[in-house]
């Protein structure tokens, strides 16, 4: 048994799976758009067509998928934060810095008294992080 974790965006979802590419040093090994769904599934408006429908973006080992959520009921959530760990303290905090670009930092990455290194952030997206690291 897997947990994957799928996050869903208010139209910027391909900027934002670009975005963790890079930070976290994935690959994006699927991106669907909206306009790219059989005929008959859902009706696709020139609005949403290029929305992203679904997204992979695999890194060491594991898996974010993603997608636009077209709904003008959509409401992005906060109930939940994305949790990653690294071995590397010195990668934790490049990563923990990189994701805090343009977002806000609820906890900042420091030894924590359960040991270790921790931060929590929200990135620029509205998605919670939660960093953590071995200390050495």
């Amino acid at each position: 048994m897997k947990l994957q974790t799928y996050v869903t965006f208010a139209g910027n979802c391909e900027e934002a799976i670009n975005f963790y590419k890079d930070v976290l040093d994935g690959e994006i090994t699927q991106l669907m758009r909206f306009a790219e769904m059989p005929p008959g599934h859902m009706e696709v408006t020139k609005e949403v067509e290029d929305l992203v429908m679904h997204a992979t973006l695999e890194f060491h080992g594991n898996a974010l998928m993603a997608s636009d959520n077209p709904s003008p009921d959509y409401e992005q959530g906060n109930a939940y934060h994305l949790s990653i760990y690294l071995e590397d303290p010195e990668e934790a905090f490049s990563v923990f810095n990189s994701l805090a670009n343009g977002g806000n930092i609820a906890m900042p990455f420091e030894e924590v008294f359960w040991g270790g290194k921790f931060g929590m952030l929200t990135d620029r997206f509205g998605v919670g992080w939660m960093v953590s690291s071995e200390h050495k």
